[in-house]
């Protein structure tokens, strides 16, 4: 088939139609030819190789008139292959648009996807000639309609966000009232069963583990399992095509349409720290055979090897302004065409480091805050990689909330009964205002939560002492060592009702803790009722029912205290500030905005070595823009005993009344009036009163 291709423009990247034809660009620094292959509509027979016309700068342009959407293709890309130079080009490959918005195809494991042969002596040094078109997915022209721009309904404030995070796929696979045509597809996660179940728990933010297109890591398909995770990510445009339901691609924009009339914000686990080609021995699939020495940061004085900050054998290079540009132009595509509402950034220490290290103030993180697209949306950092001075918890800029992993290590450690886990707690309670109160940076920025996809389930904290990940083939070396769990005194499932009586209580002691903290709550899927991943803490490669909830098993009476939980929380603003606390006297009355407390009413001695229960007030912070006399006031016990305790509790002003609020314990009655000045806790559990006008109604 014969086409004619001119200059056409080199300012939108990627490929678009304008009515009568497809203009494509594409970036490459150090190539010395760019050829354009166009496939049948089956994406089997190239029919087509055009070189690209035009280079302006280091974009490599042309336009093919006639051309319309639906049209299968792909780059090749001349140049040097030298590996020891950091250059990889090998025009038998072909290679995926790094714009594409949509794939055609599928991934297949083959050598002939190396640049290099495998059998050589001299391995990734040698080069290959094999084509590998037949095994790799190819892009495709976008229909424009398809990404017509979305309007934005939401943006909720971040001190009332409680995030839950998910997997598309594991949350619906065994969703009983999920259509068996919508399970693990975009459609399902935002089904009618779906979000009702998040609207008794009063999420305001779903966010997804990846979605950008991913592949399975070749390791992994040796051994016969798959990239469940999806942190392998190929196409930073293309949602991922495994999770297509009955609307195919379109069903994407149709979950995020639902979630937002449904008050829901959609936020996405993003990674673009590194790609999934790998170090010097993988795939060449896209970014390494279009300018490998630009896309990607190579070793100082050994360009054959890649820096691996990432654990995953390659970096990106945001350094360079193009692929810097491609990063922006994926957010904004996912903001403004996909309904985007914030984005979780794997690894995001890697984004902020420049050639000098970690820079709050380095270019990608600059040019995020001033981007006006992006202005209005979430940012949560991973704040952390295995970078040279790769842990940055609370060092990144005021725009950004962090996962605070010292936040679920000290609570899981504080319930554990470990030494001097109490005094840490208290800081945990307050925000890790050590950590965040900076620049201007508010309480929300901490991200806390118990349990996330990497590690344990909250139920398996307190079900393991040791991780079991034998199915993942690696010897069980692989996960997390430091998990801070306890099985109660038995590794596993038990037929003992005690055991599992203290296991459930230790699980309602903890979401407590979440709930009644100062900062950003998230949950993990399926702990609000119990779901185990029978003790393996890095399901990563297990898309099956080890990974997938487990509905049908699903502790109903959990779902409810976690339902009370969450309506508590949001009834109470003391428990939800923007502002620290510093126990500062109020401007409005003189009051410290927060007490510490013991069980007699007498001051904490935070130096006391034994300290293992305490007790809170929380009110309105001296830092607030605006001041009640008489605000929210909640007074929160922690008894870690296994006993019950008599707590003194502070005498209420005149005209006002205790009520107790919550009890993990279920032994008191949430509005019911507290008639004396001391009272009995359970032991081990969390309890918490709100002071209320004498008069106000129970």
């Amino acid at each position: 088939m014969d086409h004619d291709i001119t200059a056409g423009s080199p300012m939108r990247m990627g490929a678009h139609f304008d009515g009568e034809g497809v203009n494509f660009a594409v970036f490459s620094a150090h190539a010395q030819k760019m050829e354009l292959c166009l496939f049948d509509p089956a994406g089997q027979r190239e029919v087509s190789r055009l070189s690209l016309p035009e280079r302006t700068g280091n974009i490599w342009h042309g336009y093919v008139a006639g051309l319309t959407p639906g049209a299968i293709y792909g780059y090749r890309a001349h140049g040097a292959y030298a590996p020891d130079q950091g250059h990889r080009f090998n025009p038998h490959k072909l290679l995926l648009d790094p714009y594409t918005r949509e794939l055609a195809g599928r991934w297949v494991n083959d050598s002939a996807t190396l640049g290099y042969d495998a059998a050589a002596p001299t391995g990734d040094l040698s080069f290959d000639q094999r084509d590998s078109a037949p095994f790799v997915a190819k892009s495709v022209v976008s229909d424009p309609s398809t990404f017509a721009p979305i309007t934005h309904p939401l943006r909720r404030a971040w001190d009332e966000t409680l995030i839950y995070e998910t997997h598309v796929k594991g949350a619906t696979q065994q969703h009983p009232q999920v259509a068996d045509a919508l399970r693990g597809s975009y459609e399902g996660l935002a089904s009618d069963a779906v979000i009702e179940h998040l609207h008794k728990l009063g999420i305001t933010a779903i966010e997804l583990l990846p979605a950008h297109a991913f592949l399975n890591d070749a390791f992994l398909l040796e051994k016969g399992l798959v990239n469940y995770w999806g942190y392998n990510t190929v196409g930073f445009f293309a949602p991922e095509p495994r999770y297509f339901g009955p609307q195919g691609l379109a069903g994407f924009r149709t979950m995020v349409r639902r979630f937002h009339d449904a008050g829901i914000e959609v936020l996405l686990d993003v990674v673009y720290n590194h790609t999934a080609e790998g170090d010097h021995r993988g795939p060449t699939l896209s970014f390494r055979g279009l300018d490998n020495a630009s896309y990607y940061r190579l070793l100082s004085g050994q360009p054959r090897y890649y820096v691996n900050d990432t654990g995953t054998g390659n970096t990106v290079n945001l350094s360079n302004p193009y692929v810097l540009r491609m990063v922006m132009d994926s957010l904004r595509f996912w903001v403004e065409c996909m309904g985007i509402d914030g984005f979780r950034f794997d690894l995001a220490t890697t984004l902020a480091r420049e050639d000098h290290g970690f820079d709050p103030h380095g270019g990608f993180l600059d040019a995020l805050r001033q981007d006006p697209t992006l202005a209005g949306v979430k940012m949560i950092a991973e704040p952390w990689d295995i970078g040279p001075g790769g842990y940055r918890l609370g060092q990144f800029p005021p725009k950004f909330g962090e996962w605070n992993d010292a936040y679920r290590d000290t609570v899981r450690r504080f319930w554990k009964g470990d030494t001097h886990s109490a005094q840490e707690l208290g800081a945990r309670l307050l925000g890790s205002a050590g950590e965040f109160d900076r620049g201007g940076r508010r309480a929300w920025s901490s991200v806390n939560f118990l349990a996330a996809h990497d590690g344990f389930t909250l139920a398996d904290v307190t079900r393991y002492n040791q991780r079991h990940n034998m199915a993942n083939l690696e010897d069980n070396q692989d996960g997390h060592n430091a998990n801070y769990s306890y099985n109660c005194g038995v590794e596993g499932p038990s037929a003992d009702p005690a055991i599992e009586a203290r296991r459930q209580q230790r699980q309602r002691n903890m979401l407590a803790t979440l709930f009644l903290s100062q900062g950003t709550p998230m949950v993990l899927a399926g702990d609000e009722f119990g779901n185990s991943q029978g003790g393996n803490n890095n399901a990563y490669c297990q898309d099956n029912e080890t990974a997938w909830l487990d509905w049908d098993a699903a502790d109903r009476e959990m779902i409810d205290f976690v339902a009370e939980l969450s309506a508590f929380r949001a009834r109470h603003p003391a428990l939800r500030q923007s502002r620290f606390l510093h126990a500062a006297q109020r401007p409005a009355d003189g009051l410290p905005d927060v007490v510490w407390s013991d069980f007699g009413g007498h001051p904490l001695n935070w130096r006391d070595p034994g300290l293992s229960s305490l007790c809170v007030t929380f009110r309105c912070s001296a830092e607030a823009a605006t001041q009640v006399a008489h605000d929210d006031t909640v007074f929160v016990i922690f008894n870690r005993a296994e006993t019950s305790a008599d707590v003194s509790v502070p005498a209420p002003p005149a005209g006002r009344q205790w009520r107790y609020g919550i009890d993990s314990a279920g032994q008191v009655v949430a509005g019911a009036a507290v008639t004396e000045d001391r009272i009995a806790v359970a032991g081990p559990s969390v309890m918490a009163l709100v002071l209320v006008p004498e008069d106000a109604p129970l």
